[in-house]
């Protein structure tokens, strides 16, 4: 967990056993905070500035893989519609929604569902999908010359072969191939917290 609000970290001394809350806060695929809609099983996107900035100052993770935000005594587990990090590209860097630095790469993948999947030094995250044709710059062939125009049949073949790689902030990892819904188990998180 990032540095806490002082306030939460008063009101957690104060108040230590109040209970956790789930089902009520998700984050999507493109690092949306949402909130359920009383009543329903919808869930709306967040749009208070103030709020957002607080989820992502007070976002953390429990010792079961499970996410969740630090609000004052309470904690409000968050449902992953993906990965506990989305990442943006800020020119060559990744930025995770909370807006930290997403650290050194460690792997990348593609997965059966078109999304790029990233490995950071803050963790598991899907790539947002706005950014993809922004990483196509990235990607490189086993000699580090830029794929370029040679990108889709390349990628058509990393489904079979490694065969690319992603050069990003000085990192260069293998492009490999991953299957969505072994996301969680692969790295270690709780995509639904239940109590």
């Amino acid at each position: 967990m990032g540095p806490m609000d002082e306030a939460v970290r008063r009101s957690l001394a104060r108040w230590p056993n109040v209970p956790a809350v789930f089902g009520w806060v998700a984050l999507d695929r493109r690092g949306n905070w949402r909130l359920r809609e009383p009543g329903s099983e919808r869930f709306t996107r967040i749009g208070n500035a103030a709020l957002r900035a607080f989820i992502a100052r007070n976002y953390g993770r429990d010792p079961r893989g499970c996410w969740f935000f630090q609000n004052g005594p309470q904690r409000v587990y968050v449902k992953l519609e993906r990965t506990p990090f989305v990442y943006r590209l800020e020119g060559a860097r990744l930025i995770d929604h909370c807006g930290r630095t997403a650290g050194a790469l460690r792997g990348a993948w593609l997965d059966d569902e078109g999304g790029v999947v990233l490995d950071a030094g803050q963790g598991a995250g899907v790539l947002d999908d706005r950014d993809l044709a922004a990483l196509a710059e990235h990607f490189v062939d086993a000699s580090g010359a830029p794929l370029g125009e040679r990108l889709a049949a390349l990628l058509e073949r990393t489904r079979r072969a490694h065969c690319a790689f992603l050069a990003l902030s000085g990192e260069r990892v293998e492009l490999g191939t991953i299957e969505a819904r072994s996301l969680a188990a692969r790295f270690g998180f709780v995509a639904d917290p239940q109590p």
